[in-house]
């Protein structure tokens, strides 16, 4: 792919590593974040090229929107008349529904084309500071072109990401997309920070190994921009807490009533489901 100039607002850890993997194929990298010391310290250590001033925006061939999903919304409503019809927008936010609809409108309304985004990779921890070249690497990315749209357009997106090391790209509707990650992602955020709540953790030390490990790390997040995330798709992550919740509810009442025989079928379907799925 030639080399082309890339904008991306939010400096954070996915906005960072983006424009990390993106910058290392010589693209022109341009960033903003609206904190100053963040877009210092991007410039200073090479993640960005210049800043992404409002001046910039029109020389932008792509436009990725690196921050929560309000901020997204409003972010491309104040820069769209800036944009060139030229210019693909992609948000990379983690819910689709709130951020597509208005998105999709607001392309429409100026000429551009937006496509919503979400990359199946991340870390427990945030920040610019973490951001890193090889993130992606193998990761797939989540697309969201709005109904019939150019598929050319979309194969041009494609590619450039996977200049940027994602190894697969998944399309589908914003409604699938929240329904999904409802259960994949969302889900085990939220098990993973009540876990960490038990008055047990504070001893864990010297009796936990990868199980625990595994359990709780994701409960190191970021809670304005998870809050928001849950809140936004509050219907779809309801029905996967209301499934967990029945299910742990029956492996409470045969461990509380010494049900040997009804606890060993419970671990064997929820062993079986497991080994079904992953040879699928």
């Amino acid at each position: 792919m030639d080399t082309v100039t890339i904008g991306v607002v939010g400096l954070g850890l996915i906005g960072g590593s983006l424009c990390k993997a993106l910058g290392a194929n010589g693209h022109r990298i341009l960033g903003w974040d609206t904190d100053e010391h963040v877009r210092k310290y991007a410039a200073l250590t090479g993640v960005i090229r210049e800043e992404l001033t409002d001046e910039r925006v029109p020389e932008c061939d792509y436009l990725f929107l690196a921050v929560c999903p309000g901020a997204a919304v409003e972010t491309l409503r104040r820069l769209a008349p800036l944009i060139r019809k030229e210019t693909v927008v992609c948000d990379i936010c983690g819910v689709k529904r709130t951020v597509c609809g208005p998105c999709f409108g607001i392309a429409e309304e100026y000429g551009f084309t937006f496509i919503g985004g979400h990359p199946m990779a991340g870390k427990q921890f945030s920040g610019i500071k973490y951001a890193d070249t090889d993130l992606f690497r193998g990761a797939t990315m989540i697309l969201v072109p709005k109904e019939h749209e150019d598929l050319f357009v979309v194969s041009r997106l494609s590619d450039l990401l996977r200049g940027a090391g994602f190894r697969s790209m998944t399309i589908t509707t914003a409604d699938k997309h929240d329904e999904m990650i409802a259960f994949t992602s969302q889900l085990a955020h939220v098990v993973s920070n009540a876990y960490i709540k038990s008055p047990t953790a504070t001893e864990h030390l010297s009796y936990s190994a990868g199980s625990y490990r595994d359990l709780t790390r994701v409960a190191r997040l970021n809670e304005t921009m998870w809050t928001e995330l849950f809140l936004d798709n509050a219907d779809h992550l309801g029905f996967e807490l209301d499934c967990l919740i029945r299910s742990l509810q029956e492996y409470r009442d045969a461990i509380a009533a010494g049900d040997a025989e009804t606890l060993c079928r419970l671990l064997k379907e929820g062993r079986e489901r497991k080994e079904s799925i992953d040879t699928e």
